[in-house]
């Protein structure tokens, strides 16, 4: 076990972890980033073998790195977690893979924090937890285990090849339920789809993709979702080259779509009646956009092609008009559960006065109640755009700003005088591992 003293300590060597080292690399601040598995990991083992980045490689990226692929191409999962390893050894980012921060806690007496880990103890000024949104995936309470229906989480999907023969029911219409469902089908399996709220951008339109648009339209600066939308899904996706979610096109293609899941008892799953609405409310999120978008060609004077038949909204499918309330799995024939339901905070580690009662970050754009505790890589950190590569790059800037700021006042003794902060004459740590 060793013992190590260092100014700011990253935990989390994500997008979110990389992004926060280059920032304190470039100001020149000793840190380091521990990462208990390998850099990016989640994007190379925790996702389901046919992902793809669900924005272009030449908006979805760090400002500093481009993709070594089309700037118009979807990067798949490998392409991704090898980017952020390339960007890491870009500017020497000191990384220490397969170590794991068991807890986090004030000093005893003295200034900082000392974090408890695998391979023993790190002492630090600041404490940076960039462990993103994604930590503990959720799987709601409804199926109970002795029901004898096999049940994953959508990170723990692979292919259709794991899923045991049978019908399938995916329970969430985000991006990630989406494409699951969309791939299983393609299987030769049956396929129902469990769909709630949600904002269905178009993928691409008049010869630009909706990051595009959403840029130049200022959307990805939201500072904040719209009231009762914090947790609305999007219905997006860059498989198969990118293109628009259609919910009518799925069912065409199939998939039979229910309203949200409900309660399960006695072997029969129950569906909302909103199945409709969900579908008219994410219409009207799309038809929004693209209005938006031919005014702003109008006022701008852009030549670009125009497409009058992306308006054009299909006839509800049969499952959309008479929709199913009740799903008897066992005579469906369906033996599996996908909970594309998203994910859930885990900083039980953290133990200092920086969460509220639901273990959430108590926080104002990543500086945290607890002086000297910072988050990174939050939905909606301080924008829209938050979630994204380049996103957080912005949020990790903002977050170096305010440590740099705090440095400057602790060099300060009196009388103009300054001094050398702690952790300042420290010999920076080289230790970029990936295995």
């Amino acid at each position: 076990m060793s013992s190590q003293e260092t100014e700011v300590l990253v935990i989390g060597a994500g997008q979110a972890g990389l992004a926060m080292s280059e920032h304190l690399t470039d100001r020149g601040v000793p840190h380091l980033v521990l990462e208990r598995n390998r850099i990016a990991e989640r994007w190379r083992s925790e996702r389901w073998d046919s992902l793809v980045a669900n924005g272009p490689a030449w908006h979805d990226r760090f400002p500093t790195l481009e993709f070594d692929v089309h700037p118009d191409a979807f990067p798949t999962k490998e392409q991704v977690a090898d980017y952020m390893v390339a960007f890491a050894s870009a500017f020497n980012a000191p990384v220490r893979c397969g170590v794991e921060v068991t807890s986090v806690r004030k000093k005893e007496g003295g200034a900082g924090f000392r974090a408890e880990t695998s391979d023993g103890t790190v002492d630090a000024r600041y404490i940076v937890a960039a462990t993103g949104p994604f930590q503990k995936p959720v799987i709601p309470t409804v199926v109970p285990a002795e029901a004898g229906i096999h049940q994953i989480h959508s990170s723990s999907y692979r292919n259709p090849q794991q899923l045991p023969d049978g019908g399938v029911l995916v329970v969430g219409a985000g991006s990630s339920g989406v494409q699951i469902a969309d791939e299983i089908r393609k299987s030769g399996r049956q396929v129902y789809l469990a769909v709630g709220p949600h904002d269905r951008p178009p993928r691409r339109y008049r010869d630009r993709d909706f990051v595009w648009w959403l840029g130049v339209l200022g959307k990805w600066e939201a500072s904040a979702p719209p009231a009762g939308a914090e947790h609305v899904t999007i219905a997006v996706s860059g498989a198969n080259g990118g293109h628009t979610v259609d919910f009518r096109e799925l069912a065409a293609s199939g998939i039979t779509l229910l309203g949200r899941a409900g309660r399960y008892e006695d072997g029969v799953m129950h569906f909302a009646p909103d199945l409709r609405n969900n579908i008219e409310r994410g219409d009207a999120n799309y038809l929004s956009l693209l209005q938006e978008a031919d005014a702003f060609i109008e006022r701008n004077g852009l030549d670009l092609p125009e497409e009058p038949q992306a308006h054009l909204l299909g006839p509800d499918p049969e499952c959309v008009t008479d929709p199913i309330l009740e799903l008897d799995l066992a005579a469906a024939s369906v033996t599996s559960i996908i909970w594309a339901t998203g994910f859930g905070v885990d900083y039980s580690w953290l133990q200092v006065n920086a969460l509220d009662e639901r273990g959430h970050p108590k926080q104002q754009r990543g500086v945290s109640t607890e002086p000297g505790v910072y988050f990174l890589g939050l939905p909606w950190q301080s924008r829209r755009g938050s979630s994204f590569i380049w996103g957080v790059w912005h949020d990790a800037k903002y977050l170096a700003d305010q440590i740099d700021i705090q440095r400057g006042y602790l060099r300060y003794e009196g009388d103009g005088r300054a001094h050398e902060v702690l952790g300042s004459t420290l010999e920076e740590p080289q230790v970029l591992q990936q295995a």
